[in-house]
């Protein structure tokens, strides 16, 4: 947490509690989601989900301080994380790609167990010019407003900062809420096929990662409104709209592929 009489810019993590209750956190959530699958019993999982919580509170409020609050940022730190956000980034790339590869492996030549024709039948897919289009717009909307907060945070305008990361961040949530409507209202499930698998897993995880992306940028607001970031140190925002960005650019792969070819 502190690098007293350091001769060096870089950051020498200290010894922290929170690995390790991160990762019992998950170990208990993940054993209590098979619980819960095989007998019906959410208390394993509630309790996993609430140390994975307060790990998460805890270890940003500590990296919050290191960056804020006591210096430890520094250009080269910056750098580092700037690099480990990049890798990251990619790293999703390719986990979204296997899901891309499933889709078009069974959609471009149909087996004979899918009837040899795309979707499947019996399968009826969404309309692409409704639901799927108004999110496809929510989307970009954000991907507009989040920029605006970008540069409004660069030219030190602390009011338009907070409307446009306000606006995006309720852009967020109302996409979250019509894809939640859409898969009550969806007329195949994710055992119907290769398809049903296919769009539930690709869709599901990018909404997953909206809802992550939401809350990435709802503690970016709370730590704006506490005046921690300014023109030249705000990486923590800056990493909050790349990672919305990415979430924007995987959606129209989605929607041009999934819901209008796909269709």
């Amino acid at each position: 947490m502190t690098t007293l009489h350091a001769n060096h810019p870089y950051h020498l993590v200290t010894p922290s509690p929170w690995p390790l209750t991160g990762a019992l956190g998950a170990l208990i959530m993940t054993s209590g989601l098979i619980k819960w699958f095989h007998f019906y019993n959410s208390s394993l999982l509630i309790l996993g989900l609430i140390i994975t919580s307060l790990t998460m509170v805890q270890w940003w409020r500590d990296i919050t301080r290191e960056g804020t609050y006591q210096g430890i940022h520094t250009l080269p730190v910056n750098y580092g994380l700037r690099w480990g956000m990049i890798l990251f980034i990619i790293s999703e790339i390719f986990f979204f790609v296997s899901f891309f590869w499933a889709f078009f492996h069974s959609s471009l030549c149909p087996t004979i167990e899918l009837g040899t024709i795309w979707p499947p039948s019996g399968i009826q897919p969404f309309n692409p010019l409704q639901i799927p289009l108004l999110n496809t717009a929510i989307l970009l909307a954000s991907g507009v407003t989040v920029t605006w907060a970008h540069h409004s945070l660069m030219e030190s305008n602390f009011t338009q900062t907070t409307q446009a990361l306000f606006m995006t961040i309720i852009l967020g949530i109302y996409f979250s809420i019509l894809q939640g409507y859409e898969y009550i209202e969806a007329p195949f499930t994710i055992a119907d096929a290769t398809y049903g698998s296919t769009f539930f897993m690709a869709t599901g995880f990018h909404g997953l990662h909206v809802i992550i992306g939401t809350t990435f940028l709802t503690i970016c607001f709370t730590r704006h409104l506490l005046h921690h970031f300014s023109p030249i140190h705000h990486f923590g925002f800056e990493a909050a709209a790349w990672y919305w960005h990415f979430v924007d650019v995987v959606w129209l792969i989605l929607y041009i592929s999934i819901y209008w070819w796909g269709s």
